[in-house]
């Protein structure tokens, strides 16, 4: 059974040989041979000193240096250090005869290589494929063996359908291929996207725990202002007890003193002339004894009791929250101002959502101002968080700002950013609208043609007021064609003159003279051609609305198609008898 089609076959009495070989292997692997022989035949050692140098014999893998056989024994002794290098032999090289494809030294399935013939007819040659059998088969097989009655088909007009069939999934799983691998950038990206966002979580997770061990350590602070206040008042009144106290004792015990030695006297009137005011003297004394004098006015308990244990069940609890709906509108938008950016007169803006922000987010809406202080306009509605809007004016201030929306609603708008757009434009030729026979070259400042057809080309800059004025230089000019300068919009159709559809206004030209065309209409022919070396410019003004070229420096007629407005480009036509190179966009012209 075969192990990759599953397949049941029967040996027959050739055994193993009986089975169809697989010539296409063997021809792909016959190549690589040849190539290899041919490659290690064109290796020449690099530490030879005989001109030309000997063929070589092996590589080193660790030195990285090819020796013959003579350098290989005096320079890389199997001895020593380099006991443990391994000698291969010399490897294929991309250059060598024989070392590419078919159009190498090999020779291709017409290049005189013996033609198959049948395994049961030696002599004839596979000329019919067996649809039943699923295998190629000769004249003979048809007529005496077992193919006579199966649906058979020819060989050459079979293997253009399975070549087609084989290409056709090819494709399918070429598109694959591409989508896995721009789904690997995807997770790449995503990747990297988690890393930032775990660091910005735990940035904003450390900052919400510092604060809350902030606020925990000041009210510790407050707290233990309250006791030290507590304690130093009882303090005071203890001390003011004590000193009170000991000053009553100290006279009761004056008193008493004096008393004993009054009633140690045995002279009975001298007794009685001061005992009625002594006796008197030693009530009052006893009377400032009163009740509960003797009992200290505080307690050495305080009377503060810190309830904490909320506060800890809350620290306990303290997790990250889940999301519930119905949820909030989406927060703040933060604009990235590293990545907002002007060139030309096309802004870029870039933003994203605060770390820890719990409420999902839909979309995002981007409006913008008209670039002289009018209202906001929405311009961007979607799900990307950068985003580039072209075709806005030159020198103009233009206003931004973007706010996220859910199920819930939209939320507030971010703060504004200010974008200046450019004072003068500067150009290429943009290859990705360009027709697909254009040909660019000089970092897309030169365009030429492979088609002797005219092609249409724009410029990268995209105008809708102002002044504006720019020249191309015809680099090549050959058996007079009539290449075409002018205007146009993005949808211009590419594949016939500059000027043919009503999306472009241009001139066309030839060696001797001139005509403005529109809408296929041809006006104001001028005298005047191009030849290599000519200047060809042109001057939109989208204040006067109208078109005015230049060839050299002279005009060529007056101002053409008026009151053209709306946005445009910088267009050209041409075919592969011209070639032109952008000079420069400006604001000034002649």
């Amino acid at each position: 059974t075969c192990p990759q089609c599953h397949r049941s076959a029967s040996l027959d009495q050739r055994g193993l040989r009986g089975f169809q070989r697989n010539r296409l292997l063997e021809a792909i692997v016959q190549r690589y041979q040849q190539g290899r022989a041919a490659a290690a035949a064109a290796a020449k050692c690099q530490l030879c000193d005989r001109s030309p140098p000997e063929p070589a014999a092996v590589l080193c893998e660790q030195c990285e240096v090819l020796y013959c056989a003579a350098c290989q024994l005096r320079c890389h002794p199997a001895r020593g250090p380099f006991a443990k290098h391994r000698l291969v032999p010399p490897p294929a090289h991309p250059g060598a005869p024989g070392g590419g494809g078919a159009g190498g030294g090999g020779k291709g399935a017409g290049g005189g290589r013996k033609l198959p013939t049948c395994a049961e007819h030696d002599l004839e040659n596979y000329s019919m494929y067996c649809v039943s059998c699923r295998s190629p088969v000769c004249y003979q097989c048809l007529e005496e063996g077992k193919h006579g009655k199966h649906d058979v088909k020819a060989l050459g007009a079979m293997w253009k359908q399975h070549k087609a069939q084989l290409s056709q999934a090819l494709n399918g799983v070429s598109d694959k291929a591409k989508e896995a691998k721009e789904f690997l950038v995807q997770l790449k990206n995503l990747l990297q996207q988690i890393q930032e966002n775990g660091l910005d979580y735990e940035a904003c997770l450390v900052a919400q725990c510092d604060a809350l061990v902030d606020a925990l350590t000041r009210q510790k602070a407050k707290l233990l202002t309250k006791v030290t206040k507590e304690r130093e008042h009882k303090l005071k009144v203890v001390w003011d007890q004590i000193n009170h106290c000991t000053l009553k004792l100290r006279q009761s015990t004056g008193l008493m003193e004096y008393c004993l030695e009054v009633i140690k006297e045995n002279d009975p009137s001298g007794f009685l002339q001061i005992s009625d005011a002594l006796i008197k003297r030693v009530q009052v004394s006893q009377e400032q004894w009163v009740k509960g004098a003797l009992e200290p006015k505080v307690s050495a308990e305080f009377d503060l009791t810190l309830d904490s244990e909320p506060l800890l069940q809350s620290i306990h609890q303290l997790d990250f929250i889940q999301m519930k709906f119905p949820v909030a509108v989406p927060p703040v938008p933060l604009l990235q101002l590293e990545k907002c950016c002007t060139r030309n007169n096309s802004v870029t803006l870039a933003w994203r959502m605060p770390p820890l922000s719990h409420n999902p987010v839909e979309g995002y809406i981007l409006e913008l101002d008209d670039g002289d202080g009018g209202q906001f306009r929405e311009v961007y509605v979607g799900k990307e968080t950068l985003c580039t809007i072209d075709g806005l004016h030159f020198n103009s201030t233009y206003n931004a700002r973007v706010k996220a929306f859910n199920s819930s609603g939209v939320g507030p708008y971010s703060k504004t950013v200010i974008l200046q757009t450019s004072d003068v434009a500067w150009f290429t030729f943009d290859p990705s609208s360009a027709h697909r026979d254009i040909v660019l070259s000089n970092d897309n400042q030169t365009a030429t043609c492979n088609s002797y057809d005219d092609r249409v080309v724009l410029g990268t800059a995209a105008f809708s007021k102002g002044v504006h004025y720019w020249e191309l230089h015809v680099d090549r000019y050959d058996n007079h064609p009539d290449p075409a300068f002018g205007v146009a919009r993005i949808n211009v159709v590419k594949d016939m003159m500059l000027g043919k559809d009503d999306k472009a206004w241009a001139m066309y030209v030839d060696n001797n003279r001139s005509w403005f065309m529109h809408c296929n209409s041809h006006t104001n022919r001028t005298e005047g051609g191009v030849s290599k070396g000519a200047t060809v410019g042109v001057l939109l003004d989208l204040n006067k609305h109208n078109l005015t070229f230049y060839i050299n420096g002279q005009q060529q007629g007056p101002p053409a198609f008026e009151n053209i407005e709306g946005v445009f480009m910088p267009a050209l036509s041409l075919n592969r008898n011209v070639q032109v190179n952008p000079l420069q966009s400006s604001p000034a012209y002649p």
